[in-house]
């Protein structure tokens, strides 16, 4: 019985986790376009950037 809670409790871990990076992926997707907008879409004058670093 114990070992059921422990197969089960490690698939809910491993589920959750997937979950977690699938969420983390399209964040990382939707940051990647962002910036590859800023690149199209810059501010007027010269010199000036998008980014401040």
């Amino acid at each position: 019985m114990s070992r059921l809670l422990i197969v089960l409790v490690l698939i809910a871990l491993l589920f959750s986790l997937g979950f977690a990076l699938h969420v983390l992926l399209w964040i990382a997707v939707f940051a990647f376009v962002l910036w590859c907008v800023g690149f199209v879409v810059r501010p007027r004058g010269r010199g000036r950037r998008w980014y401040y670093w």
